[in-house]
């Protein structure tokens, strides 16, 4: 455990400088946990398509690989700001297993949940988080909060971040390096 502080410290040393910040190690993610954050990427780049912040995310029962529910981010189409990929994608699931608690579920998503979906992740009892890129502006499971892993909470979550981060990363940036290229 220190060994991972001493990491995550310098990690958020290395944001506050602007320098740039070494990927999350994904160890502890299975070959499914892979399978389906490439298919959560799939769902970024169909977010990307429709002027979406590339985010997505899928729901699946970690025992069985069964997939439950998928998503994208919907703010600017649905005009919602709580319209992120990962809080969809668990109500859907939730619809489909006609259960809120989604203990026995792993929520994989392209980008390190914000305050609201780690706050739904934690009280939905996930039993596990697997996400790509890390968010050094609003990132609340290592970066800038640590809301899954908090002992003061009453749930706390396994969580393996950096899976397939760069490829997440680079949907983020081509999608904002394309929006400031724009015309106002």
């Amino acid at each position: 455990m220190p060994g991972l502080l001493a990491r995550l410290g310098d990690r958020l040393a290395r944001m506050l400088r602007g320098a740039p910040v070494p990927a999350l190690d994904p160890g502890g993610a299975t070959d499914a946990d892979v399978e389906m954050m490439r298919r959560a990427l799939r769902l970024a780049e169909s977010a990307a398509e429709q002027d979406e912040v590339p985010v997505g995310a899928v729901v699946y029962r970690t025992a069985t690989g069964e997939v439950l529910a998928e998503a994208f981010n919907r703010r600017e189409i649905d005009n919602d700001p709580a319209a992120h990929a990962e809080l969809l994608a668990m109500r859907a699931a939730a619809q489909a297993i006609g259960d809120w608690r989604l203990s026995e579920c792993t929520v994989v998503v392209t980008l390190e949940p914000c305050p609201m979906c780690a706050g739904l992740i934690v009280n939905a009892r996930v039993g596990r988080l697997v996400f790509g890129a890390s968010d050094p502006k609003a990132g609340a499971v290592v970066t800038l909060y640590r809301l899954c892993s908090d002992p003061r909470l009453n749930h706390r979550i396994e969580a393996i971040g950096g899976v397939l981060a760069e490829e997440s990363a680079g949907l983020l940036r081509s999608f904002f390096r394309n929006k400031r290229g724009r015309s106002p």
